[in-house]
């Protein structure tokens, strides 16, 4: 007789997880488990990974593939990067226009409203969250192509449009409407009570070299500085997606806090760049701002690299920084990031896993858990990762 205790239903998925990976075969042919007490929970709240949706499409056959192998694994969120500059398949009821000029292909490599209801449930089921990432000022080429007045307008040095687009515009308050009207309609798509709000990799050249831009900052008394632009948009964004019903909670990437805009302390932070002591000291400028953290850093599988790279996944450590106990704890959790420039549905699978494995292990055990000898061991270590597991 076996027994289960959660306080949760998420609980009892995640021991029922933990159950069927004692199960094994005696050599009589019996499925048996050895008698044992186990007592086991997560160490961080967040454990996700993300799949970018723009710069390939996805399935959802792949997508669901892959969220069945997260819950194998006890991650609990799906960070989807839905949309990008290379191409917006999400199909907006409201604004239709955004993919169908925005998508590759025109109608051919869409993300539904259904679809999205289908992967929720989906994931629902598994325990799993599913957070959407809609990245804004930068990075939004393909929204202008259905919605051009909605990005700065790129002009040359005498002023002369160039033909060009690129950044969100802040100088228009119908920006802030539409952003208004479209964050309304993805709050009732995603139930989950965070979006992702991006604000990563915001180059100003575009803004510089915009006369709307330069006259709304002389107004605003930003002077040259396009990083109170920056900080005007986020803070302006940030108030409108609180002003929904229900108000969502929302997630941003470091270089908004990197660039000093200063933003809502509820707002949660997501380091990316880089790794080893700068990024330690980054997790910890960021916690000693007070900001709860999502830890990436460490964990991008769209990098490749020879030989066994999950043991250093293994090894990093989302709390392994100079910092006080209560900037620790600001850290809330991780996520493996996959980018998709060089991953669509032939290879994301086998891109992502075993090597996921790793963070999922090290978001959910116990920091005593370190990793032991048999790592170092070349032959050990290939046999461990291919059973998704390493015998101690």
């Amino acid at each position: 007789v076996s027994t289960l205790l959660a306080n949760e239903v998420w609980g009892a998925l995640r021991g029922l997880e933990t159950f069927s990976q004692l199960v094994y075969e005696s050599p009589n042919g019996q499925l048996v488990i050895n008698g044992s007490v186990t007592n086991d929970g997560p160490r961080f709240q967040h454990r996700g990974i993300l799949l970018d949706t723009s710069r390939h499409i996805l399935p959802l056959s792949v997508i669901k593939e892959n969220i069945e192998i997260m819950s194998w694994l006890k991650f609990n969120v799906f960070h989807w990067h839905i949309v990008d500059a290379q191409s917006f398949p999400y199909e907006s009821i409201q604004f239709p226009e955004l993919s169908a000029k925005g998508a590759f292909y025109l109608h051919g490599h869409t993300i539904t409203q259904d679809d999205i209801h289908e992967v929720i449930e989906f994931a629902r089921l598994r325990g799993i969250r599913v957070i959407p990432e809609f990245d804004t000022p930068g990075h939004t080429e393909s929204w202008g192509k259905g919605r051009p007045e909605f990005l700065t307008a790129c002009c040359d040095e005498s002023g002369k449009p160039t033909g060009f687009r690129q950044n969100v515009d802040p100088s228009q308050q119908g920006t802030f409407d539409f952003l208004k009207s479209f964050f309304t309609e993805v709050a009732s798509v995603f139930p989950d009570k965070y979006i992702h709000l991006g604000g990563d990799e915001v180059s100003p050249n575009c803004w510089a070299k915009s006369p709307n831009i330069t006259k709304f900052m002389k107004v605003k008394g930003f002077g040259n500085d396009y990083y109170k632009l920056l900080e005007y948009y986020e803070n302006e964004l940030l108030a409108l997606i609180e002003t929904l019903k229900p108000p969502k909670n929302y997630i941003i990437w470091q270089d908004v806090i990197d660039r000093g805009c200063k933003v809502n302390k509820n707002t949660v932070v997501q380091a990316w760049i880089g790794g080893g002591p700068a990024f330690q000291k980054e997790i910890a400028k960021i916690t000693s701002l007070g900001y709860k953290t999502i830890v990436s850093g460490y964990w991008y599988l769209d990098y490749i690299s020879y030989g066994q790279d999950w043991v250093r996944y293994y090894s990093s450590d989302p709390q392994s920084f100079n910092g006080t106990a209560k900037q620790k704890s600001l850290v809330i959790g991780g996520e493996a990031c996959l980018w998709g420039e060089y991953v669509d549905s032939t290879n994301v699978t086998p891109r992502l896993w075993p090597r996921a494995s790793a963070v999922a292990e090290r978001l959910w055990s116990a920091e005593s858990e370190r990793p032991c000898d048999c790592f170092t061991t070349h032959g050990t270590t290939s046999m461990s990762v291919s059973e998704e597991g390493c015998e101690s």
